[in-house]
């Protein structure tokens, strides 16, 4: 085995990857015991997968109006063989004018986007690695707020040796970003005597469902223009924002704030992807916008190790630019996001648990720290295990998030029906009695237990102060 070992890389032999992360964990043991409505009723519900199923018929009923470019053709003339043949890594013309349109379109025109700055890259994970490789130098480091995305720890770390240092946010503001945590998080990289290259931040926040505001978003521009430092914005749940407060992007706030010939403007990076707002993970198509020609460039070359098929970006260039279709798409996933997300957090409610208040993404950030044991991330984990193996629903403990408190977990909604969900929360509710009976019994029994100890004492008591007996 050592020999072996030995004649791997330290990439292949490391434990650094983040899969042995409960994110993942509760993952591998869905995929043991999948739920099934009629295969597999008794089977666990997967709630800790981020994707958006809920518009899929819209999407559907698209590709069979549009017979043409589902099936590689223009103009009734197949081009199969044209998109077969090896395409330049700069992505086709088509493709990247329909996704900054798309993009500008998500945040309702009120800022552009250059399709010449776009970077087209096989998802948001192989985007934000690439960043990190053109941005920063092995063990140098980038700030996050807590919580975070689990797969940051694999994306931003596993392959290029970039630290990552949590700019730690509580529960007291609801996880809102603070001038003394940004501030904190900086001396803690110095101590740890790394140099922070940036931050980077995901907007709408994944875990929490939340968007920024723009407080939130002119203090980091403030912070990474004093400390001449890149800031990253992950803006890849952009379309999923369904209540106001509405999505502002950080493009928006460098415009307002005429950053336009500043310095800071080459140092702010967007990151986005079509697999949260259109539900296409599979699809693997993500992008990186940058306004530094160098980074651009450099990206554009690291692509090639992550590219976008063809045969994707010909599809998805004909129903992007169709106008008509991602309005209507756009507004009705919005109002389907809603509705879900408003069955979740009222059911949850009649279970005695609540959520922070949100208005996007595809879960929810639910407060469970009343049924945790003790005050402690091992009582999280106790509980985690309990929901996952008792239960049967796989949940994200915040933990796996790098949350500072215990108690609190991301709860997904949108990757299956609704009578799924129903289920779910109905599992989880009778859980919560069961934990409620049997704490009630406990304190039943520890109240007999008190009563009948004061009662042996006072009989003790009387017994041995008898008055004496009268001879």
């Amino acid at each position: 085995m050592h020999t072996k070992m030995r004649l791997l890389s330290r990439k292949a032999t490391c434990n650094t990857h983040g899969q042995d992360s409960s994110y993942f964990l509760g993952w591998q043991e869905y995929e043991k015991n999948p739920y099934d409505e009629v295969k597999n009723p008794t089977g666990i519900i997967q709630m800790g997968l981020a994707e958006n199923q809920l518009s899929f018929d819209l999407l559907e009923s698209w590709l069979a109006s549009n017979p043409d470019a589902a099936g590689f053709k223009k103009g009734g003339q197949s081009i199969f063989r044209e998109l077969a043949l090896f395409q330049d890594y700069h992505g086709l013309p088509d493709f990247k004018k329909a996704l900054v349109e798309f993009m500008a379109e998500i945040r309702g025109n009120k800022v552009s986007f250059d399709q010449s700055k776009i970077v087209l890259t096989a998802g948001a994970t192989s985007a934000n690695e690439t960043l990190m490789f053109c941005l920063a130098e092995p063990g140098e480091a980038f700030l996050l707020p807590t919580p975070y995305y689990p797969g940051f720890d694999r994306d931003l770390k596993w392959r290029t040796g970039v630290e990552i240092v949590p700019i730690q946010c509580t529960s007291s503001n609801d996880f809102q970003i603070t001038s003394s945590a940004l501030e904190e998080a900086f001396h803690e990289a110095r101590r740890r005597k790394l140099r922070v290259k940036g931050v980077l931040v995901t907007n709408p926040s994944n875990p929490l469902g939340t968007t920024m505001t723009r407080n939130e978003l002119n203090l980091l521009l403030s912070f990474v223009t004093e400390k001449g430092i890149h800031l990253i914005s992950d803006e890849i749940y952009s379309g999923t924002v369904f209540s106001s407060p509405g999505f502002v992007s950080i493009l928006e706030v460098l415009k307002d704030r005429k950053c336009e010939n500043s310095q800071v403007w080459d140092r702010v990076h967007i990151v986005y992807s079509l697999s949260k707002d259109l539900g296409l993970p599979g699809f693997r198509v993500g992008a990186i916008y940058s306004n530094d020609d160098t980074v651009v460039s450099a990206a554009t070359k690291m692509s090639s190790f992550g590219l976008v098929s063809s045969q994707t970006q010909y599809l998805l260039s004909a129903l992007l630019s169709d106008k008509k279709f991602t309005r209507n798409y756009i507004s009705e996933n919005k109002k389907r996001l809603k509705q879900r997300q408003t069955l979740l957090v009222k059911g949850l409610e009649k279970a005695g648990i609540s959520c922070l208040e949100s208005n996007a993404g595809l879960f929810c950030w639910v407060n469970m720290k009343h049924l945790l044991s003790s005050n402690t991330f091992t009582a999280e984990m106790e509980l985690w295990k309990k929901i996952v193996h008792e239960v049967k629903l796989n949940i994200s403990p915040g933990s796996s998030c790098h949350c500072t408190e215990p108690g609190w977990f991301r709860v997904c909604f949108a990757n299956m029906s609704e009578e799924t969900l129903n289920l779910a929360i109905q599992r989880l509710k009778s859980f919560v009695e069961s934990m409620n009976s049997q704490s009630h019994h406990q304190m039943l029994k520890s109240s007999r237990r008190k009563s009948l100890a004061k009662w042996v004492f006072r009989l003790s008591f009387d017994h041995d102060h008898r008055e004496p007996e009268e001879r």
